[in-house]
């Protein structure tokens, strides 16, 4: 049982064949092999003059028995017919081992005999199934380790060593080892350790082989542990671990010595014998046995392990001896009483080393299975850990790299089962190194960081312990401080960069890339949901259900964590006032709202960073709570099997003892009475305890005091403490064995202050192991992201300012690569985990290297950065991290942004860094009527007058080096000009800036408004005036509008911002310039292209062209032109998207300043003709506002008559749109809808005869008449329309009538230079008042006011027929007027209007006709009624007077 199985699959190396013949020749092969071996030996010895003669005996001459056994062998092997593994292998075996054993043979004979047994044993003669395979292979190992042999000279002396050595190996590596015994394996172990100490004073040959067997016999036994099942436990009686094995059967113990006889011959004898070397070699195995058990140790220690165990085919018993002997090794400067921190050169390492490579193979080979078996296990946890640590502070660098390699091996192989081991190693050896206080040599520190790098370079270590120790409260923050510690190694202070440094920062780095690869194995949890406690629960009492299921384990370590920093912080509290330091954890809900004693003493027993000074007190206190806190705080130890000095030893280091003889005896007694409760074995009751307690402090004051002269001894000590155990003396060995703890090692009653790494002493090993064996399981971290996030948040600042610091300091492009990848990984986690803070830092810290920010003339600066990789590669790094993780970007898009604008300033950026990316933009951009651009797209093409620099773009600057100008000679640049240039070109090229505006649709909400913030803010810290700063305000406007427009979707987010920009750049200023050109035309762009995707927001778009509006009159007429064909193009595209009145009445605003500017003029015509021309975009809601346009390019002389003749034409037409609007109506609306609509039909047609009178004044003769014609035409085409008649009488008065009077006016006051042939424009206008009463003649004869209108009309024609122009009076108004007068008298007499109705003077419309027809033409009346008696119907003279009183004037407007 725990020895090795046996393989099924093995098989002997001879079997027989079916092949007889075959059978034959592999026999006689074998036996020639033999054979060859016997020779050899023979050979030898017959030199030998006392083998090679021959002996007398009696009367006959006999050969030495040996060369009889080798010759009868040799007689045998060629005779055996049987297959060889039926052959028992001592009868070939047996003659050379007794060559081997025998004392008359020197050492060259002993040298071949041991070689030929090397040989058959490497031929695999001897397998499982070979007859007597078992005792064959005592026999060699017994002989092996019997050998003797006469030594003649050193060298042949070594050489019997080294085949030693080789036979042993072969014996471990042959197929037949596992039935070897456990004994018989620890002795060929011994023997090789005994050859390797040997060899010390031997050849270097013999040390290296000797060392190279012992390793190999290590690795093949260790290589078996995999195989062996978890039995061993019941082999072993009573026990469950060891702390100290060691034993092989006496008959097996080797030693080396010289002896000498009568004839001055000497020998080196290997016996079973305890030799003086024994004694001398540290650590070697010394073993004593009885007939039925060993003992292994010594003492209190020693182990009865049954000897029944140990002569079974070996296993975990001789491999648990040989790895405790292993370790032993490492008590070598305890024993010598050397310390390793020691002179080097007094100190001898080459035993340690040995040591540590042996069980560095060991674990290698055999690591994971030590946790299935408790033995190797224990041995590992206690005894190598503990040797591990004290080692630690070697000052040898070697030994310290081979530690830290078994560590790195056996944190690999059995974390789960060094907790707190590795701990240990790391908060006493790793981060001590790291204290330049303890004088540590760089060689140590280099070592040390080595092996935390490595560390970091295991994907889970550092997520597990911080997970294991970081989130616990009574471990230390081991992640924390290591990563402090990595943060500060890569900081050079006032010296330059080292390999040190940048070790540290590969570490850093290694431990981000693991977060880098973890984030690409699972899904990132974003949002970690926040711990609270909200009521109180026992901190110390926090247990996780299952730790091996992540959806338990995380929220568990997260709210230990949680609670750790809460209590720390509380500490610090505490720490300056105690008792606001307890209220702050009461309110915390860390204590009870009423408090306990025993949340204060585990605060104070878990809690790193208290002032031990207070703890003391506190606890000394006579106050009734504090001493049940004292008591609580005794009970959170374990003394249990401690000695009374190790337990008072922790006990005290966890506070300062107070100074007041009472508040000693208090603590003093708590304790007493808890060790007393644990551990009660030879104490025989509490009061023991504390008396004796006392006598230790006082001891120790006594020893390690040096102001006391004459020290206790051993038997005052001894007297001191009689009688104290119940009347009777404790035990002398007892007290002596404290007594020497006490004077070798002090008690500290001062402990140390604060969190520093503390030395391992034995007393914190001690309580080490009793905590380890209670600790909470050891987490395992799989291959998720659980607690990246904070780790990461911890992490993150030291390790962004290592990186830079190191970047700032590195002269080599491999750490500048380095630093780039730490950079990136940082970003890819900080965007994962949506730290926004973090990524703005690290933009911030990354643009400190481009150097583009650093001021320099433009060609020093575009040289310099093509010649450093630095700047270049941080350069593409910024912007790498703007395209990759802009979405998390805030306010570091204001670096980013000075970035591109140096770029710009330097014409390094390429063309198409502008563009908006819209699927329509290359159509507007081609348009030979767009608006000028400045520094935009086509800037970068084509340059600009007088600023080649701004315009030149990348390629055009590079291309610039190639060029020579011939008016303006250059001279040629150089090869090393190109080639830094080109290395530009490169890097700007990888950058893909353009990536970051024509990719903005996808950035965040936040982000894209930061960036948006960005290119509004760097414009405002700039001088306008300044050519250069105007061109920079001009390139971050287009940029802001490139991404406005490539965010229609997200326009609300935007606009705001994007508005009040431009509209201060629009109000304040007052001259042209490219800015304020780009920002208007910019703002006409917004408005074009997105109004066809936001309808909602079209009034908020179109009200804010009112900007437009408000420009000054020197900016407005330098772009008026521009200005119109942007808004012509807007309308043109987006007519169909404009609903409201409000955006209309701006556009038409802007249509109808044109009207008076000679550039704009045409362009704005084509827009207004697009809307109105067939009415296909005219609406209810831009009618009037379009009629009242029309009127105005009517009315505009500065462009051709043919045009306003069309603006008329135009307003002609619109007339449709109303009948159509009319016909619309009725059919699809109720009655009160319909009569609403029709009035405001009415409404909009008044507007626009209203207009078209106030055109029939225009001094233009071909306007004004072909006003009145298009007036008429308004006025008589409106059938369809069904206009009421209120709006008739209204028409009349406002529109017809005041045309009239205005005509008059213009016609008497004013010279025929200004108004020509007014005299045509009167005939029109009365043309146009008859036609138009004719018309309408019936729907106004229906009013109860139209004899006030028809009055009114025979008034105006009276007056126009007396009206003089050019001062006479026109023969044409007084031809026409009768005539129109007489035609309209008919037609009111064909329809039954005027007529007679009643008796003389009770008809007025008849009467008051007349009246005013025969003050026109006296003879109308017989003329148009010639039956009538004209006589008969004329008024008296006063009705008349009084009848003309009642007429309103033709001035007076006709009122409905």
């Amino acid at each position: 049982m725990g020895g090795l199985t046996v393989q099924s699959g093995i098989k002997a190396i001879e079997e027989e064949p079916e092949d007889g013949e075959t059978t034959s020749s592999n026999k006689a092969a074998l036996a020639c092999i033999i054979n060859s071996e016997i020779s050899a030996v023979l050979a030898v010895m017959r030199r030998n003059v006392r083998l090679g003669g021959r002996y007398v005996w009696g009367d006959d001459q006999l050969e030495h028995s040996l060369i009889q056994s080798l010759k009868a062998l040799r007689k045998q092997i060629f005779s055996w017919k049987h297959p060889w593994h039926t052959i028992n292998p001592a009868i070939y075996l047996q003659p050379f081992l007794d060559v081997i054993q025998s004392d008359e043979t020197s050492a060259p004979i002993t040298s071949v005999a041991l070689s030929s047994v090397h040989k058959i044993l490497t031929l695999d003669l001897l397998d499982l199934n070979t007859v007597n395979v078992e005792d064959s292979m005592h026999l060699v190992v017994h002989a092996v380790m019997s050998c003797r042999f006469e030594v003649t000279d050193p060298a042949s002396e070594e050489v019997v060593l080294m085949k030693i050595l080789q036979a042993l190996l072969a014996c471990i590596k042959s197929k037949a080892s596992i039935v070897l015994s456990n004994q018989h394996v620890c002795t060929v172990v011994n023997t090789c350790f005994r050859v390797v100490h040997q060899a010390g004073t031997k050849g270097e040959l013999l040390q290296r082989i000797a060392r190279h067997t012992m390793h190999e016999l290590i690795r093949c036994i260790f290589s078996h542990l995999r195989d062996i099942n978890k039995t061993e436990g019941s082999q072993v009686k009573g026990t469950n671990s060891i702390k100290q094995l060691g034993g092989i059967d006496s008959d097996y113990n080797f030693v080396g010595k010289q002896l000498e006889n009568g004839n001055g011959r000497s020998e080196c004898d290997i016996q079973p014998s305890l030799g003086s070397l024994a004694s001398n070699v540290p650590g070697e195995f010394v073993t004593g046995m009885d007939e039925s058990t060993t003992q292994y140790g010594n003492g209190k220690d020693a182990i009865p392990y049954d000897l029944r165990l140990m002569t079974e085919p070996y296993g975990v018993p001789c491999m648990v001896e040989i790895f405790h002997f292993l370790c032993s090794l490492l008590n070598v400067a305890e024993h010598m009483g050397m310390d390793p921190r020691s002179n080097t050169l007094t100190f001898d390492e080459d035993v340690p080393l040995f040591a540590l490579g042996l069980i560095n193979s060991a674990i290698e080979l055999g690591g994971p299975s030590f946790c299935q078996h408790p033995r190797l296990l224990n041995l590992v946890q206690d005894v190598l850990f503990r040797n591990l640590i004290w080692f630690g502070l070697s000052l040898s660098p070697l030994i310290l790299s081979t530690l830290c390699s078994i560590v790195l091996n056996l944190y690999d192989h059995l974390r789960t089962e060094l907790k707190l081991q590795l701990e240990a190693f790391f908060s006493c050896v790793i981060l001590r190194l790291a204290q330049s206080r303890y004088g540590v040599s760089y060689q140590q520190q280099e070592v040390a960081m080595e092996s935390l790098v490595d560390f970091c370079r295991q994907r889970t270590f550092m997520v597990e312990m911080y997970a294991n120790l970081d989130c616990d409260i009574t471990h230390s923050n081991v992640f924390e401080e290591l990563v402090n510690f990595l943060s500060k190694s890569a900081f050079p202070v006032n010296c330059p960069l080292s390999s040190m440094h940048v070790l540290a920062l590969d570490g850093l780095i290694a431990v981000i890339q693991g977060m880098v690869e973890r984030i690409s194995n699972g899904l990132v949890t974003t949002e970690l949901a926040p711990v609270n406690l909200e009521e109180y629960t026992p901190f110390w009492m926090v247990k996780c259900d299952n730790y091996s299921d992540p959806d338990h384990w995380v929220p568990f370590v997260r709210q230990r964590k949680y609670i750790k920093t809460r209590l720390m912080i509380g500490a610090d509290h505490f720490n300056r006032d105690p008792k606001k330091g307890l209220e702050f954890l009461q309110g915390i809900h860390l204590f009870p709202e009423k408090l306990d004693p025993q949340s204060v003493a585990c605060f104070f027993r878990y809690t790193a960073g208290l002032d031990k000074n207070l703890i003391g007190d506190f606890l000394g206190n006579h106050d009734d709570f504090c001493v049940q806190v004292l008591h609580e705080f005794a009970g959170t130890f374990d003394f249990q099997d401690m000695n009374l000095d190790t337990a008072l030893r922790m006990f005290l280091e966890t506070f300062r003892l107070p100074g007041e003889s009472q508040k000693i005896q208090r603590v003093l007694e708590a304790f007493s009475e808890r060790y007393y409760e644990q551990s009660p074995q030879i104490l025989a009751h509490k009061d023991a305890a504390l008396l004796l307690s006392y006598s230790l402090i006082m001891l120790n004051t006594d020893q390690h005091n040096v102001q006391v002269k004459k020290k206790m001894t051993e038997e005052d000590f001894i007297r001191n403490n009689r009688h104290i155990n119940d009347g009777s003396d404790l035990p002398r060995e007892f007290l002596l064995e404290l007594y020497q703890s006490i004077c070798k090692n002090e008690i500290r009653i001062t402990p140390e202050q604060g969190s520093s790494f503390r030395e391992m002493t034995p007393s914190r090993w001690i309580d080490l192991m009793h905590k380890s064996s209670k600790t909470a399981p050891f987490i395992l971290s799989d291959s998720k992201p659980y607690l990246d996030h904070d780790m990461f948040a911890i992490m993150v600042g030291p390790t962004i300012a290592a990186i830079s610091v190191v970047l700032d300091h590195a002269e080599h492009e491999d750490v500048y690569q380095t630093c780039i990848d730490g950079f990136l990984a940082v970003a890819k986690i900080s965007a994962c985990h949506h730290l926004d803070d973090v990524l703005d830092d690290l933009v911030v810290s990354l643009c400190k290297f481009t150097t583009l920010l650093n001021p320099s003339s433009v060609d020093e600066l575009v040289l310099a950065f093509g010649d450093d990789t630095k700047a270049r590669m941080a350069t593409a790094t910024v912007f790498t991290i703007a395209n990759r993780y802009g979405d998390f970007i805030r306010t570091g898009w204001r670096n980013i942004v000075d970035c591109i604008l140096k770029l710009h300033t330097l014409g390094l950026l390429p063309a198409r860094v502008t563009s908006d990316a819209a699927d329509d933009d290359s159509e507007l951009s081609s348009d030979p009527r767009h608006g000028p651009r400045t520094n935009s797209v086509n800037s970068a093409i084509m340059p600009s007058v007088g600023t080649p620099r701004r315009s030149s773009g990348l390629m055009g600057r590079f291309s610039q080096l190639l060029s020579l100008d011939a008016e303006e000679p250059r001279s040629q640049p150089t090869e090393q000009e190109l080639a830094a240039h080109q290395r530009t070109f490169l890097t700007i090229q990888k950058c893909q800036i353009d990536g970051i505006f024509t990719e903005s649709k996808f950035l965040q909400a936040d982000s894209l408004l930061q960036l948006a913030r960005a290119l509004i803010w760097r414009p405002q810290k700039v001088n306008i005036s300044s050519t250069e700063d105007e061109d920079t305000a001009v390139f971050c406007l287009e940029l802001l509008i490139a991404i406005t427009l490539n965010n229609r979707d997200r326009i609300v987010l935007l606009w705001r911002g994007v508005y009040e920009h431009i509209a201060s750049i629009v109000q304040s200023t007052v001259m042209p310039c490219a800015l304020v050109e780009k920002a208007v035309f910019g703002l006409l762009r917004i408005c074009q292209r997105l109004l066809p995707y936001k309808e909602n927001l079209a009034d908020e778009l179109l009200r804010s062209l009112q900007l437009i509006l408000k420009l000054d009159a020197r900016v407005a007429d330098a772009y008026c032109e521009q200005i119109t064909q942007e808004v012509g193009r807007l309308v043109k595209a987006n007519a169909t998207h404009i609903r409201s009145s409000i955006g209309w009445r701006i556009i038409m605003s802007l249509l109808s300043i044109t009207a008076r500017h000679l550039e704009a003029s045409e362009a704005g015509f084509d827009a207004l003709a697009f809307i109105m021309f067939d009415g296909a975009h005219l609406l209810p809601a831009n009618y009037v506002l379009c009629a009242d346009a029309a009127r105005q390019f009517a009315e505009s002389r500065v462009g051709p008559v043919d045009r306003s003749m069309r603006a008329l034409d135009l307003m002609v037409g619109s007339v449709a749109c109303l009948a159509l609007w009319a016909q619309e109506t009725k059919g699809s609306l109720a009655e009160s809808e319909v009569v609403k609509m029709c009035w405001d039909i009415g409404e909009m047609w008044l507007r626009l005869v209203q207009g078209l009178r106030k055109v029939c004044l225009d001094q233009r003769e071909e306007i004004r008449n072909h006003a009145l014609l298009s007036l008429q035409k308004c006025l008589t085409g409106v059938e369809e329309v069904r206009l009421l008649p209120s709006l008739w009488l209204q028409c009349f008065d406002l529109v017809i009538f005041m045309m009239l009077d205005d005509l008059f006016e213009i016609a008497q006051g004013h010279s025929q230079k200004d108004y020509r042939n007014m005299e045509g424009t009167l005939v029109l206008a009365l043309k146009l008042l008859s036609r138009v009463f004719i018309q309408l003649l019936h729907e106004l004869s229906q009013l109860t006011t139209f004899c006030k209108l028809w009055l009114g009309m025979l008034s105006w024609m009276e007056k126009y027929m007396k009206v003089k122009v050019r001062g006479k009076e026109s023969e044409k108004l007084q031809e026409l007027v009768p005539e129109l007068l007489k035609n309209n008298l008919l037609v009111m007499k064909t329809k039954g209007v005027l007529m007679q109705r009643s008796a003389l003077g009770g008809d007025s419309l008849w009467e008051l006709t007349w009246l005013h027809v025969n003050n026109i033409a006296p003879n109308l009346q017989s003329e148009v009624f010639p039956d009538q008696n004209s006589e008969q119907f004329q008024p008296p003279e006063v009705q008349i007077r009084g009848k003309q009183e009642t007429v309103s004037a033709p001035n007076d407007p006709v009122s409905s």
